[in-house]
């Protein structure tokens, strides 16, 4: 949720909670509006888990431990951060029985770092294309998707997941699909919500 308002973000959370496994708090809405945003919507939706996309550079075990105490259930570390961030992060996130997301955004070599962040301890790790590479001519998926596949490690997708590409990211075998501007852009979120989760259930079954 790139939203800007804790109440715009409970709005959209409480329309597509139904449909979601973990409903993630992106960088944006957490600077505007501070980890107040996560207590919040973790008090509204207990049964969730809720990610705080900190995308920590340093600090990491400080962070981690302030984002864990706020109400979040997953905490990003930037994979370009110094291991002993990262490990500092894992470190708070055993301390609460909580998790590290690792991001790859901006790092070039992401299988070799997918790796390491998970021998360092990361739950998954996010093959990511932010918003400004995403505007980019020619970004595609399939690139994020190809790395995602070589790493072998439990990892989700971000960056460009909708309805026409949700079956790429399964077949990819992303445990996590990432999906902001198509369901918050929809028209009616709670409806592509809801298809988003249908189609996932289709080609699982």
């Amino acid at each position: 949720m790139d939203l800007l308002t804790v109440e715009d973000a409970l709005l959209l959370a409480g329309q597509v909670a139904e449909y979601v496994d973990i409903i993630e708090l992106g960088t944006p809405l957490i600077k505007a509006a501070g980890l107040s945003a996560v207590t919040a919507i973790k008090a509204a939706h207990p049964d969730k888990i809720v990610f705080a996309d900190m995308k920590t550079m340093d600090a990491g075990e400080l962070e981690a431990d302030i984002a864990f105490k706020a109400g979040a259930d997953l905490v990003s570390i930037l994979g370009s951060a110094d291991d002993s961030t990262i490990a500092g992060g894992v470190k708070a996130a055993r301390a609460h029985n909580k998790g590290i997301v690792v991001d790859l955004i901006g790092v070039a070599d992401k299988v070799t770092r997918a790796k390491e962040a998970r021998a360092l301890g990361a739950k998954f790790v996010e093959f990511h294309a932010g918003l400004d590479e995403q505007a980019q001519p020619g970004h595609d998926l399939g690139g994020l998707l190809a790395a995602g596949e070589e790493a072998r490690v439990p990892f989700s997708v971000a960056g460009g997941v909708s309805l026409d590409t949700i079956e790429s990211v399964q077949r990819a075998g992303a445990d996590v699909a990432v999906i902001g501007r198509s369901v918050h852009s929809a028209a009616d979120p709670a409806l592509e919500a809801k298809k988003l989760r249908a189609a996932i259930s289709s080609s699982n079954s």
